[in-house]
């Protein structure tokens, strides 16, 4: 679940959008702008109409931010640093750097999102009540109270104990809780998520057999859930196959750099035997490491510029590259992935570049480790330490 369209920082935390957000922003204003508000409140403007539909999805996209916000600062007082939100069709999913400590935590960032809508619906419902009290406008009443309700049903709906929503994410708690099994709960959490997508995808089958055109919604929903919760069991078998590698055995090392002062021109002049990577650390004059460029990255440069535009203008600032020590465990490394730049990640030991980890380390690793777990085997007994990058993300 990637960003799509980023929205820029909230107290440091990167948010973004996900493409299936514009589906929210569509449904909710055409719904009320064409159908609903006219249906109800007729003999208003048409330019009315559409104000109120476009205020009212816009509220509900706050809405879901302040849901993910609520996840984010839970996870900072458990001690989980934030990666990024990105706001998705249900919801959105706070990225953290890490894991709970125990399943209380895991409870407490789980279940503080609904809660958040539960008291979004709430607020929304008394402002529509004072309004009508006080004898506003109908559609602005009209458009709170359709807020108050949506909140309320994002709030129960996210409550569904399957992943990966945020009830999936109560119920992996409960369960490592109660068995003291991360992985095995971190699994049936997954396939009841499974589960549920599949009776949506049944659900809306069934309603578009009898010509009900909302059956193709459902579907939709059910496809989403069903591939976010099989990719969260996946993960969950990879990080249990990787949690005893360390970076240290798996990072390419020694480092190939290049200079950042160097014009993309004087880079390209080499040979690609002479640059066979595809990232290179950039360092500056004194040899620190100021950032990551990529040579698809580079080569985008147009040509007439190349010969002023420094490879350090094309590269991903250090502050923004997925970093990591050697002593780390494969498997905790795996939720920065996906802000790592072209999947690189620079591993640093007090301070100095010592190893580079790219795609090819990390599929190695894999193909070396994968075969040594089975899920059968992982989900009766998993490792000790073991750590899962699954969980860093809550709906």
């Amino acid at each position: 679940m990637n960003t799509t369209i980023p929205l820029g920082r909230i107290a440091g935390v990167r948010i973004g959008l996900h493409w299936s957000v514009v589906g929210i922003l569509v449904l909710v204003t055409v719904g009320l702008a064409v159908h609903q508000l006219p249906l109800v409140f007729p003999g208003r403007s048409t330019a009315a109409y559409v104000m109120s539909g476009i205020a009212a999805s816009s509220l509900l996209v706050c809405s879901l931010l302040g849901h993910e916000l609520a996840h984010a600062a839970v996870a900072r007082r458990n001690g989980v640093a934030v990666e990024g939100i990105t706001l998705w069709l249900l919801g959105g999913i706070a990225q953290l750097r890490g894991e709970a400590g125990n399943a209380a935590a895991e409870l407490r960032i789980a279940v503080v999102g609904p809660l958040v809508s539960a008291l979004l619906a709430g607020v929304f419902g008394a402002a529509a009540w004072g309004a009508r009290s006080a004898g506003a406008d109908e559609l602005l009443v009209a458009v709170v109270s359709y807020l108050a309700l949506l909140n309320a049903l994002l709030a129960v709906f996210n409550l569904v104990p399957a992943a990966p929503l945020d009830g999936g994410r109560v119920l992996r708690a409960l369960l490592w809780r109660w068995s003291g099994d991360r992985f095995k709960a971190a699994v049936w959490s997954a396939r009841a998520g499974l589960g549920l997508g599949y009776l949506l995808i049944i659900a809306g089958f069934a309603q578009l057999i009898g010509q009900h055109a909302e059956g193709l919604w459902w579907s939709l929903l059910g496809l989403f859930i069903a591939g976010m919760a099989a990719a969260e069991e996946q993960r969950a078998h990879l990080g249990a196959a990787l949690v005893d590698v360390r970076i240290r055995e798996v990072m390419s090392h020694p480092v190939d750099t290049v200079e950042g002062a160097l014009t993309v021109e004087q880079f390209l002049e080499k040979s690609p035997f002479e640059r066979p990577h595809a990232g290179y650390p950039v360092v500056n004059e004194t040899g620190q490491v100021e950032g990551l460029a990529t040579v698809r990255r580079i080569q985008a440069v147009p040509q007439p510029a190349r010969h002023r535009t420094t490879v350090r203008q094309t590269a991903t600032p250090l502050k923004g590259t997925a970093t990591a020590a050697p002593g780390e465990s494969m498997a905790s490394i795996l939720p920065r992935l996906s802000t790592a730049t072209d999947g690189r990640v620079l591993v640093f030991d007090e301070g100095h570049l010592v190893g580079i980890l790219a795609p090819s380390d990390i599929s190695r690793a894999v193909a070396d480790q994968g075969s040594r777990i089975s899920p059968a085997e992982g989900a009766s007994r998993p490792p000790r330490a073991w750590w899962y990058p699954g969980q860093n993300q809550h709906p």
